[in-house]
């Protein structure tokens, strides 16, 4: 009776029919949630995996998934027999100042082309010459660069890898940043210097901290492209001293031979500073990555 009761109901149909495609449709995101989980995160646990093998045992067919009797021979090899180490402070150095000097001085003139006036269509000539440089192929650009560091005697050094990352990542910061100012509002601006601040006060400490989330996400993305840069590395040092570990990477891939015991280690170990910096700026990085997308 009471299912007679409910097929003759049209609302109760209705009803049952929307719980249904709610329930279909959460089960779907779910599936497609743990397809893009498996997808991101089964190359790093095989990476990890790696890692801990013998050479006869990455090669061994079938592969073995799960590692019974682990060997850190890999890290010992890559971190203490070789100056693996001294390739990932290299890099944590040079990505760290590039990303201060990028983000402050690209902070600037983004906030420049946001709030100043400028005579006739000058504002977009200006912000389209800043990103058309992102259009260069860097490899166009390694012979000006090298010869322009061996003449101020440069080469081999952190200090030019720092100088040619700040360059690169300039315009990206600059044109980020412009849009992330121009979503906050220039009343508040214009409230603070009314009660006696400064137009230099009013940056400092009213839009500045409302762009934070920018700056977060403008800050992950600068230090990734340092991290993960191999070209100008690869051409502008030579020795121990100023390889990165990209460089270190790169270096275990043979021609005839690739360590990939050696290679996964590296790996391993090449992605705990982004990890750590995503983690600690997770909080803006949501927002930053929405926040002035809209205008350009």
């Amino acid at each position: 009776m009471a299912l007679t009761a409910r097929a003759s109901n049209p609302w109760a149909r209705s009803r049952a029919y929307v719980v249904a495609r709610q329930r279909g449709v959460r089960w779907a995101a779910y599936a497609a949630i743990t397809l893009a989980l498996g997808y991101t995160v089964l190359p790093v646990l095989w990476l990890v995996s790696n890692s801990l093998k013998t050479r006869l045992d990455v090669f061994s067919m079938p592969p073995i998934w799960i590692v019974i009797d682990p060997t850190f021979r890999n890290y010992i090899i890559s971190f203490v027999d070789n100056p693996y180490l001294w390739f990932m402070l290299n890099s944590v150095i040079v990505a760290a100042l590039t990303t201060l000097f990028s983000v402050s001085i690209g902070t600037m003139a983004g906030y420049a082309l946001a709030r100043f006036t400028y005579p006739r269509n000058m504002k977009f000539h200006l912000s389209f010459w800043i990103l058309s440089t992102r259009m260069i192929p860097p490899i166009v650009t390694v012979i000006p660069l090298f010869i322009f560091f061996v003449f101020i005697d440069l080469t081999n050094t952190r200090t030019a890898l720092v100088i040619a990352y700040t360059a690169f990542n300039l315009p990206f910061v600059v044109w980020m940043m412009k849009g992330y100012f121009q979503e906050v509002p220039r009343e508040l601006e214009e409230s603070a210097m009314v009660d006696g601040d400064t137009g230099i006060g009013a940056f400092w400490r009213i839009v500045l901290p409302l762009a934070r989330p920018g700056l977060a996400a403008t800050a992950i993305f600068c230090m990734i492209l340092s991290w993960n840069e191999l070209l100008f590395a690869l051409i502008l040092t030579e020795t121990s001293s100023a390889n990165t570990l990209p460089i270190g990477l790169a270096g275990r891939i043979g021609e005839f031979r690739v360590q990939w015991g050696e290679v996964s280690a590296m790996g391993i170990v090449a992605l705990v500073p982004p990890i750590i910096v995503a983690f600690a700026l997770q909080r803006h990085l949501v927002r930053g990555l929405s926040f002035g997308a809209v205008r350009g």
